[in-house]
């Protein structure tokens, strides 16, 4: 099972890409907590060069309240994560965590039926992007 929802942006610029993200992603009911900027990250604490590497930790208040409410400790696996990267010079894959597969960790089949809905969240924001 892949634990990932993908979608390859052709031709796109990081910062459009990036643009077009986090308007899905609010348009669909998540909000961004977090942004990390992996690649400057990376170039300040060990030196190194990588391509444009941004996470973006997504949540969508409703469905992470109804999750907490089934399971007190599923916060240790919440935000949904959504990364950006460049590939093959000049594109641009996003994947977004499959809540499905990160679930499967946690015996709770009400849990799981939700998990099921923000795939489902998720999966109309990949495509809209």
């Amino acid at each position: 099972m892949t634990y990932t929802l993908d979608r390859t942006l052709w031709a796109t610029s990081f910062d459009d890409a990036v643009g077009r993200t986090k308007s899905a992603l609010i348009k669909h009911g998540f909000g961004v907590l977090t942004e990390i900027d992996v690649k400057a990250t990376i170039k300040k604490k060990i030196d190194a060069d990588i391509d444009e590497y941004l996470i973006l930790g997504a949540c969508n208040p409703r469905m992470a309240f109804e999750a907490m409410k089934l399971e007190p400790k599923v916060g240790a696996m919440l935000p949904c994560n959504v990364i950006l990267r460049g590939v093959d010079g000049g594109n641009v894959m996003v994947s977004a965590i499959d809540p499905v597969a990160s679930m499967q960790a946690i015996d709770n089949e009400v849990l799981n039926s939700l998990a099921s809905k923000v795939r489902s969240m998720l999966a109309e924001v990949m495509a809209e992007i």
